[in-house]
């Protein structure tokens, strides 16, 4: 057994208090029961181990990687125990306890800075060139997160979870966007289980594109890039929320006041959608939701911060 044996098979949970009466009910996963606190383990142990299988990872390479930080301290915990150093680009944009966990794990930092702490197309832009730039150097494998399909066969096990925990009573799937994977991932085996299983795509209300929207600032950590991610197929999705981020702040604040859940703000939006789908859909349904990390890590941030 090693850690990354740890990874997967998350609890799931009804909420209890913030969901209105009149409403389907409202399971969320527990994903900060990851190693690293985030669903991101599951990616990256599959890119890692899919990139060692057909030989683009080699030993002694060094992993490249642009994250806001969940993927980045995820591919640091599994280069860590496999043993390849790892370079990562990130931002001040992005909580300083993310930063610190990647650098706990070994990870070599480069930061962009961000237009006043904010998530838009042009930090993301600038993210990539800069890790495709370290790229270019010897002995290096980039997981290019944002383009890489390895990614979404690491979410099929969350699909297959939530099917078994369920037992095949699951109507509606929501889930934010950020790279599409982990929607594309879970909704390929709910799907397959079920064609008319609902999947429901979730980005900040603030840079909607995915909705035709302009692009926009925000602060929803880990979603909306500000353009439709590669990896994004609209024909797998069959409706489209957007969350503005003091809602998902609130909502992120009150799950750990109410429910006793300590989650992130792409949570909080997960949260807020899946209650919309829910009023929709009414009593005896079932709509089910990730919690996608852990609330520990923004406590410096103004979601939690005093």
């Amino acid at each position: 057994m090693s850690i990354l044996d740890a990874i997967g098979n998350t609890s799931l949970v009804r909420l209890r208090h913030v969901v209105p009466p009149h409403c389907a009910d409202v399971f969320v996963k527990l994903e900060w029961e990851n190693p690293t606190g985030s669903m991101k383990d599951r990616m990256a142990q599959a890119v890692i181990t899919r990139a060692e299988a057909d030989g683009r990872l080699q030993p002694g390479d060094t992993v490249v990687e642009y994250t806001g930080g969940s993927t980045g301290t995820s591919l640091a915990l599994v280069c860590a125990a496999k043993g390849y150093p790892i370079r990562i680009v990130t931002s001040d944009a992005f909580s300083k306890e993310k930063r610190d966990h990647m650098a706990a794990l070994g990870a070599e930092l480069t930061l962009v800075p961000s237009e006043g702490g904010l998530t838009t197309k042009k930090l993301i832009l600038d993210m990539i060139e800069t890790a495709r730039a370290i790229s270019r150097e010897p002995r290096t494998y980039w997981t290019n997160q944002l383009e890489n399909h390895d990614s979404i066969a690491g979410y099929h096990a969350v699909g297959e979870e939530i099917w078994k925990q369920t037992e095949g009573r699951v109507d509606a799937f929501v889930q934010s966007v950020g790279t599409a994977a982990s929607l594309r991932g879970v909704a390929a085996v709910l799907k397959r289980h079920n064609a008319s299983t609902q999947i429901v795509a979730v980005e900040p209300a603030e840079s909607a594109v995915l909705r035709g929207g302009p692009p926009g600032p925000h602060k929803i950590e880990g979603v909306g890039i500000g353009y439709t991610p590669p990896l994004w197929e609209p024909s797998e999705v069959d409706e489209i929320l957007a969350v503005p981020t003091a809602d998902a702040k609130a909502m992120a604040r009150r799950l750990a006041r109410e429910e006793a859940l300590f989650a992130g703000t792409s949570s909080g939006a997960n949260v807020i959608a899946a209650i919309e789908v829910a009023a929709k859909l009414g009593p005896g349904k079932t709509v089910v939701t990730l919690m996608v990390d852990s609330g520990l890590k923004y406590l410096s941030t103004d979601v939690f911060g005093r």
